[in-house]
């Protein structure tokens, strides 16, 4: 990946992984490279000459053996899936919330009652 490219992000967990990922989604070989020729490549201007600490992305795991254009392509399946799937749980999830807590009305209450 190119870390200098102003679309890079990576965040790191409490286990030590690290994610690694273009925030346009732009890279289907993540987290190991960008295409050569990304149209949206954009140099990071923020933090040139600056000094980094420990803070500093770890370098990204190698690739794994047998990483092919069919990896990616079901890697591709895979993130539509839980893409279409995504707002039916958050929906779920409020009216669960809603639910409990006496639907949107008793929310409202709940707001005024504490003041």
């Amino acid at each position: 990946m190119r870390e200098e490219c102003k679309h890079f992000q990576s965040r790191t967990y409490d286990n030590g992984e690290v994610a690694r990922m273009c925030e346009l989604d732009l890279a289907p070989e993540a987290p190991w490279r960008c295409p050569d020729d990304c149209p949206s490549f954009q140099r990071r201007l923020a933090d040139v000459n600056w000094t980094h600490g420990t803070l500093v992305t770890p370098p990204a795991t190698d690739e794994p053996v047998g990483f092919d254009a069919d990896s990616i392509e079901l890697l591709d399946e895979a993130e539509a899936i839980v893409n279409a799937a995504a707002p039916a749980v958050l929906e779920d999830v409020q009216r669960k919330r809603d639910r409990a807590d006496g639907g949107p009305l008793g929310r409202l209450r709940g707001r005024f009652k504490r003041r």
